[in-house]
């Protein structure tokens, strides 16, 4: 998945320390202990890989399942959550940044970490190391490894090189070769099983929201291509799923939109041939391979939920996997043939559950309290029926303050999932609408790419489609209306209090886009090929459109109070251009306040996160009088 301009999370915190009697529930949400999806060592099972917050900051542990060892393998000051295990599952590979500025480089240490030497004392064994000698710093794009772990493919993406991918011998010992390189964005997908083939994707055609396959031997020669927007005709991506777990076998899962939605395909890169897989689900399906390469695990996701199936290859059964209504937010299939997923619904704290009937992991201390469960709407709007979610205290009745929430991306979209933001402005009264606007994912392909050139003013037509429905139907306070959202949402509040000023009481903006020019010329460079191709060109190319699009364009209509956080070392909203909105607030003395932090593109620290929602909750008590 493609993030764009990113979201906000909303990541939770630790538990189990002194005082939490005392903590509201809100709080408890965040500092409740949270674990991700274990990953899993493809030829050594019991060894995993995963994040918690278990320390008060998001890190990645290591976990023996044969012995039930938990160790914290990663501890910097802002947190670390990308990581790989690799296939052997000898080693862990982490990505190195500075304080969230997602630059760095990848190292990497012993799955085991340190011995226990005479009397339980620790003598160290695995210091990190640098994974990749003689690569230069970089953003990350993409990263695969050998199941005999000699060799590892690194994708690079610099503003100077475009990407690169590179073949490389983890630890040094020889030089990194470079097999690939294109200005415009690509990534690692994955290594076949025997690992002698790369597949990548790529934009060469220069449209960054559909991608086009190629596969690689490890020298760079070719040897099959796919591209089905016939060299950006169409608009229409594929994406890279993953080779077949087996020896020898050139088949490729692969994502496809032909039918105007994702399903999967299985490409046979040797012979060309393909193998539509026609499911009959409504929504958007992504899959994954069974440890055994004859069936595949899908994911179902419509209308804000998610569902899993087994599909057999052989008799083409496709069998329901049951989860609780809600959203499972990742799945893996197990060589024992259970499924573990991460599941929850917006009432529901998130838990790793397992189709054999229990709960795969449980981190002790304090319990996450559960929120209010989310309600489906429904709204006409200007390009069809908008799905907004709704969800507001237990027996209120309104009009009531109302927040809408608008998620980032804007390739994604609100869901039937447990978010502790949301649930804290529930606590305190409010009514929160969600809105699954043109752009988001999850509704079709039409309606992810209807996001073109009018960008910004698109989400926000629709937005306002369904204030006036939550004015109308009685659920929102006319006169205390915020809007807010983090990253893509937080430009569209900004955005949205310029073009609307009358709308909205509030505007709470969290690292957004303020100044799209500045925003373009200062950002990593796979995010100004994702600008390049949702308003068809560069500032210079289509200055018409970028200034159409900005919120700086329209700051001298804002009459709301705005709020803005930002993270200083931030590459995808960086902080020049939001600087640059604020001294114009500033010149006219409009009501606004701005908190910067040191990090990036939101924190992984739980005590700042619970800092900033505190923040904003107190701004939006101080303008609407409690």
């Amino acid at each position: 998945m493609q993030d764009g301009h990113g979201g906000h999370s909303g990541h939770g915190g630790h538990g189990g320390r002194g005082g939490s009697e005392n903590w509201p529930d809100w709080e408890k949400r965040f500092r409740a202990p949270r674990v991700s999806l274990p990953d899993w060592a493809q030829d050594a099972p019991d060894r995993s890989l995963f994040v918690s917050n278990a320390t008060g900051t998001y890190e990645l542990y290591a976990w023996d399942r044969a012995t039930g060892e938990q160790r914290q393998a990663t501890a910097r000051p802002n947190g670390t959550t990308d990581g790989l295990l690799s296939p052997d599952g000898e080693w862990i590979w982490w990505f190195d940044d500075k304080d969230g500025d997602e630059f760095g480089v990848w190292r990497r240490q012993p799955f085991a970490g340190r011995e226990r030497g005479k009397g339980g004392k620790g003598d160290e064994r695995g210091r990190d190391e640098l994974a990749t000698p003689g690569l230069e710093p970089s953003y990350p794009a993409g990263l695969a490894l050998s199941r005999d772990g000699r060799t590892a493919i690194v994708g690079r993406s610099t503003d100077e090189e475009g990407t690169t991918i590179h073949v490389t011998r983890p630890g040094g010992g020889a030089t990194p070769v470079e097999i690939y390189r294109h200005r415009e964005s690509a990534g690692v997908g994955d290594l076949s099983h025997d690992g002698s083939l790369i597949a990548i994707e790529h934009t060469e055609h220069g449209d960054a929201m559909h991608s086009a396959l190629c596969v690689l031997r490890l020298d760079g020669t070719t040897v099959a291509e796919l591209d089905d927007t016939e060299g950006g005709t169409r608009e229409l991506g594929l994406e890279v799923l993953g080779f077949a777990p087996v020896d020898g076998d050139t088949r490729l899962l692969i994502g496809h939109q032909r039918r105007g939605r994702w399903e999967p395909l299985i490409w046979d890169v040797a012979t060309a041939e393909q193998t539509d897989l026609e499911l009959a689900l409504q929504g958007d399906v992504s899959a994954e391979w069974y440890p055994d390469g004859t069936a595949l695990l899908i994911a179902h996701a419509f209308e804000a939920r998610s569902e899993l199936f087994r599909y057999d290859l052989e008799t083409g059964e496709l069998t329901s996997i049951p989860t609780p209504p809600g959203s499972v937010s990742g799945a893996t299939a197990r060589p024992d043939g259970s499924v573990e997923f991460l599941w929850s619904s917006a009432a529901e704290p998130p838990t790793v559950r397992s189709t054999t009937g229990r709960v795969v992991l449980d981190p002790p201390g304090m319990k996450c309290p559960p929120s209010v469960v989310v309600e489906d709407v429904w709204v006409e709007g200007p390009g069809g029926r908008i799905h907004a979610l709704i969800q507001k205290p237990a027996g209120a009745t309104g009009p009531l303050p109302t927040v809408f929430d608008l998620h980032g991306g804007p390739t994604w979209h609100d869901s039937d999932s447990f978010a502790a933001g949301p649930a804290a402005w529930v606590d305190h009264g409010y009514a929160v609408v969600r809105v699954n606007y043109r752009g988001s994912t999850g509704y079709g392909r039409a309606w992810t790419d209807a996001l073109k050139h009018r960008v910004g003013l698109i989400e926000l037509e629709d937005v306002a489609a369904v204030r006036d429905w939550a004015i109308a139907s009685g659920l929102a306070d006319p006169d205390r209306l915020i809007l807010t959202g983090a990253s893509w949402g937080g430009y569209l509040t900004l955005l949205g209090i310029g073009t609307q000023p009358a709308a909205w009481t509030l505007g709470i903006a969290v690292v957004p886009v303020a100044d799209y020019v500045t925003a373009y010329h200062d950002e990593m460079e796979a995010l100004k090929a994702m600008d390049r191709t949702l308003l068809g060109g560069t500032p210079e190319e289509v200055p018409d459109r970028f200034r159409a699009s900005s919120p700086l364009t329209y700051v001298d209509d804002v009459k709301a109070p705005v709020y803005i956080s930002a993270g200083v070392n931030d590459p995808r909203c960086p902080i020049r251009q939001i600087d640059n909105y604020v001294k114009r607030l500033e010149s006219r003395g409009a009501p606004h306040e701005v908190y910067r932090y040191d990090a990036g593109h939101g924190s992984l620290v739980v005590e700042e996160r619970i800092k900033q929602v505190k923040l904003e909750l107190d701004f939006a008590n101080r303008h609407l009088g409690g």
